[in-house]
C-alpha cells in the first residue's frame, strides 16, 4: 500500500480516498465474502469497513501497517453483519467462479458445493482464520496482529478450524453416499 495515500487520507484528501477505495475494495471484499458466506452482507460489509477507514484513518499511529489495521476493521464489521444475519435462513448465493472445463465441470461444481456447505457450518473464528490464512495467504503471525490476538491463539484455532472443515466434509460426504444408497435401495 502506497504510505503517502495513507497519509493524505488521514489528512482528510477525499480524492486520495477515492483512490483507496478503488485499490482496495476487491481485496476487502474477498476477504468479507470469504469470513461471511454472502454475497450481500459481504458488501455490505465492505462498505462499512471502508466508511470505519474514512472516519477512524487519524487514530492509525502508522501508516506502513494499513494494511492489517483495514482487515481488523473489516473483521470487527464482519462480525458485527454475521449477528444481524437472520437465523432462519441464509444465502446460498456462491461467489464468481472461473467457468469449469468440460472434464471437470461436474466434479468442479459438486467439489466447490461440498466446500461451500462445509465452510458454512464452521463458527465465525473458524472461518475469520481460515479465510485470513489461506484465502488471503496471510502468515499466523499477519492473522495474530489482524485480530489482535496471541500467536498461539490463532495457531490453536487454526488447527481447531482445520478439524471442524474435515468433520463437515466428511460428514456431508457420508451423507451424500447415504442418499445415494437409498435412492438406489428404492429402484
Amino acid at each position: 500500500m502506497d504510505q503517502d495515500l495513507v497519509v493524505r487520507v488521514q489528512n482528510g484528501d477525499q480524492r486520495a480516498f477515492e483512490a483507496l477505495v478503488v485499490t482496495d475494495h476487491r481485496r476487502l471484499y474477498r476477504a468479507a465474502y470469504g469470513i461471511l458466506r454472502d454475497l450481500q452482507l459481504a458488501e455490505d460489509a465492505t462498505q462499512q469497513a471502508l466508511l470505519d477507514i474514512w472516519r477512524d484513518a487519524r487514530r492509525l499511529h502508522d501508516p506502513a501497517k494499513y494494511e492489517g489495521w483495514a482487515y481488523r476493521l473489516l473483521v470487527r464489521v464482519c462480525y458485527a453483519e454475521a449477528k444481524r444475519r437472520p437465523k432462519w435462513g441464509s444465502s446460498d448465493d456462491l461467489a464468481p467462479a472461473d467457468e469449469p472445463t468440460a472434464a471437470d465441470a461436474y466434479l468442479g461444481v459438486a467439489d466447490r458445493d461440498q466446500l461451500e456447505r462445509g465452510f458454512q457450518r464452521l463458527s465465525m473464528d473458524h472461518r475469520v482464520v481460515l479465510t485470513l490464512r489461506f484465502l488471503l495467504g496471510m502468515t499466523p503471525e499477519q492473522v495474530a496482529e489482524v485480530l489482535d490476538l496471541p500467536r498461539s491463539t490463532v495457531y490453536s484455532r487454526l488447527q481447531a478450524a482445520v478439524k471442524a472443515m474435515r468433520a463437515a466434509l466428511e460428514a456431508d460426504g457420508r451423507s451424500v453416499a447415504h442418499a445415494l444408497e437409498r435412492q438406489e435401495a428404492l429402484r
